[in-house]
């Protein structure tokens, strides 16, 4: 198939390329990616889940006060406790923001009770109508802070604005800000990279044209199948998108030129060497973009919404890059033809004493030492993901330099960790009948006694603890935690099975149902749906793969150790961002999706090089050489195009690196490491030393390692055009 497939491409360039040119037109008035973009991870989980259905609750019996709110923190410059005249400026302050008619704000209030015990802060809590998630709720973050900065000028107090929606606005900021970041660096490193490897800038260049290509497509037809599917796209995916595109695409069509140039380099014709290139790494970048696919659609098993979205976005992503790579650009290079690497000459030449055929020799000659070391490695590196935690906060993300952060740590100065975030209980009436108000304040003051609750909030101006909704059917109560919403504690307190839950639950006043929700109970459920969706996505996905391997191979045996090699990366990987971030670093736990992230890259990516690298093996055996010879060939001809590709694509993910948010910045160290471990140890070595060792039993029950011309149709056709 894929040898009748580049001589069509090969032959009619012109058609190919016109076919992708009618579809970037088609897609030029489709939705973009930022138009299905959501930021509410709580909008994420199931309805079955508790914080979800206390959502429910508060928006259908509160709906006035389920506003977005911004609190704006003041505390004096010399970090002394507020005077009368400072309180009073506070006061004039909320009336003059009250009284300036800002975009969305429908309300600015203050007073004592908004003053800190120690009276170092005070708040001033400004409503916006709407959802703090909703982008153009999150607009007016900027006019509160151009009006309200102004106030404080010669006062000797500061402000900062702080809040659910100043976080969300300054948590979008970061990210945008992350994208240009990362596709800066990263087209700068491709070109930088390829320029080294090829020596031409139409190399270089070919890539990244082609990827900005099929991304700007892709990114549409996600858009479209979000908005008829009602599939909801977490923020996260436009950056995993640039980059997965950028390395995945790079790597296939890194696959394609070093075969090409290989075929030149043999003396074929350029369109025969192209015709062979096409044919025999087409099965390899379509076995490769299967198992990613199939990697990347497993997570529609997953219950956590941003999970489950990431799946689809990215199949869909990684499906048009694997076709551009078979089509666009054999058709692109048909039309170049060696002008592809000018000015180099470098394609004319075999390199001889080359690093990769000097490890090519060590590991055919040496394969159980090899075997030995990079599995050692490997097993070493995996030991430390024995104490692996999870971080689920939230604010701890943001760059430290964002107001909404500072304010937040102003915040935390003069009220409890849990101010911010309360965690909210509610009543419901079982019967329909009005509550008893008396009974609820008893079950509120009950609340209070459980360990790790600081205390209530008032909820009325007369100080009672319980919020009645315009029909008394529903009541509500803010509790204030002793740990950070975001904190492990506070997620094992309010979670299912925690002390306050169980709590809530058993003491609710007979009649009613008890629900606890809040930012903590949000992610104590964020936190049971991705344990249950790592337990599920893992196998089922690793099986499938496992799959995919075998009808390539026609094997059983390779397969296994395939899978096993790629499980190992990454809980190589995974071990080793433990020792430097919670270990070296001292952080608390690594961010609650990386090990959902590290799942997508390094067991999807890792099979990409494996494939790459089996495949070399076997058609090394085909051609009749014994077992030791085909492994020292295999790491001589695929080792450079492995190597490059890893390094490619471990770059881009390197300049997560830059970007200051803390979990991109985790992303980016684990993501790297682990390509750098699946190219570098795991395929570059591993499999070929496994494979050498093993012999004619790595293809057991199949023969896939016997001559080409008893092999599949395909093969033998492309064997066919090597002249």
């Amino acid at each position: 198939m894929f040898g009748r497939l580049g001589r069509f491409v090969v032959n009619h360039p012109w058609w190919v390329i016109g076919a992708w040119i009618v579809v970037v037109g088609a897609t030029v008035f489709a939705p973009s990616l930022a138009d299905v973009t959501n930021t509410d991870q709580g909008a994420f989980l199931p309805n079955s889940y508790e914080s979800v259905k206390a959502q429910e609750v508060g928006a259908s019996s509160f709906a006035r006060r389920t506003n977005a709110t911004a609190a704006i923190v003041v505390k004096r410059a010399d970090n002394g406790t507020l005077t009368d005249a400072d309180q009073a400026k506070v006061a004039e302050i909320a009336q003059r923001l009250q009284a300036a008619g800002l975009p969305k704000v429908t309300g600015v209030a203050t007073g004592p009770q908004a003053l800190s015990p120690n009276k170092q802060v005070q708040l001033v809590n400004v409503v916006i109508d709407g959802q703090p998630y909703d982008p153009k709720v999150a607009a007016a973050v900027p006019a509160i802070r151009d009006a309200a900065k102004p106030l404080v000028a010669g006062t000797g107090l500061t402000l900062k604005v702080t809040g659910d929606v100043a976080l969300a606005y300054d948590n979008q900021s970061a990210f945008d800000t992350a994208l240009v970041i990362i596709g800066a660096a990263t087209v700068l490193l491709i070109i930088v990279l390829l320029l080294v490897i090829y020596r031409s800038p139409v190399a270089a260049l070919l890539p990244v044209i082609t990827v900005g290509i099929v991304s700007f497509i892709a990114q549409r037809v996600i858009a479209i199948v979000a908005e008829l599917t009602g599939l909801r796209v977490d923020q996260s995916l436009q950056i995993i998108l640039t980059i997965v595109l950028y390395g995945i695409g790079t790597d296939y069509i890194l696959f394609v030129l070093f075969r090409y140039r290989e075929r030149l380099r043999a003396g074929d014709t350029p369109k025969e060497a192209l015709v062979s290139a096409v044919a025999r790494v087409g099965e390899v970048i379509a076995s490769a973009a299967a198992a990613v696919v199939i990697a990347f659609m497993a997570l529609v098993l997953a219950v956590f919404g941003a999970f489950r979205s990431l799946g689809p976005g990215l199949a869909i992503a990684v499906a048009f890059m694997a076709l551009a790579a078979v089509t666009l650009v054999p058709a692109v290079v048909s039309l170049l033809g060696t002008r592809v690497f000018w000015p180099s000459k470098s394609w004319q030449r075999t390199p001889r004493g080359t690093a990769f055929q000097r490890l090519g020799r060590f590991t055919g000659r040496r394969p159980a030492v090899v075997a030995l070391v990079s599995g050692g490695l490997l097993v070493a590196l995996a030991l430390g993901a024995l104490g692996v935690k999870s971080d689920f906060d939230q604010v701890s993300q943001l760059p430290k330099d964002t107001e909404a952060a500072q304010g937040l740590a102003d915040l935390q100065s003069g009220f409890p960790a849990g101010a911010l975030n309360p965690t909210t209980v509610y009543l419901r009436s079982d019967t329909g009948q009005p509550l008893d108000e008396a009974a609820l304040r008893s079950y509120a003051t009950a609340l209070t006694q459980v360990a790790g609750v600081g205390g209530v909030m008032p909820a009325t101006p007369d100080g009672s603890p319980v919020l009645l909704s315009a029909d008394r059917t529903a009541a509500q109560i803010n509790l204030l935690l002793d740990t950070d919403a975001y904190g492990n504690a506070s997620l094992a307190l309010t979670g299912d099975g925690g002390a306050l839950r169980i709590a809530a639950h058993a003491q609710a006043p007979p009649g009613t149902t008890a629900l606890v929700g809040g930012l903590s109970s949000v992610f104590a459920d964020i936190r049971a749906a991705t344990n249950r969706d790592l337990v599920v996505i893992f196998p089922v996905a690793g099986l499938l793969i496992a799959v995919i391997l075998g009808l390539m191979l026609r094997s059983v045996v390779a397969p296994i150790y395939l899978m096993v090699a790629v499980v190992l990366g990454f809980f190589a990987t995974l071990g080793a961002t433990v020792l430097v971030f919670q270990g070296l670093a001292g952080k608390a736990g690594i961010s609650f999706n990386l090990p959902i992230i590290l799942y997508l890259f390094v067991v999807a990516i890792g099979t990409d090089y494996n494939i790459l690298m089996i495949a070399r093996l076997r058609e090394e055996a085909r051609e009749g050489k014994e077992p030791r010879t085909a492994a020292d060939l295999a790491v001589e001809h695929a080792g450079p195009s492995v190597a490059a590709a890893g390094l490619i694509l471990a770059g881009t993910f390197a300049s997560l690196l830059l970007t200051g948010v803390a979990f991109l910045t985790q992303m980016g160290f684990a993501v790297s490491l682990g390509i750098v471990l699946s190219a570098f140890v795991m395929s570059m070595f591993l499999v070929p030393s496994v494979t050498a060792l093993l012999g004619h039993k790595a293809w057991w029950p199949g023969h896939g390692d016997e001559p080409a011309q008893t092999g599949t149709p395909e093969l033998a056709e492309a064997g066919a055009t090597r002249g």
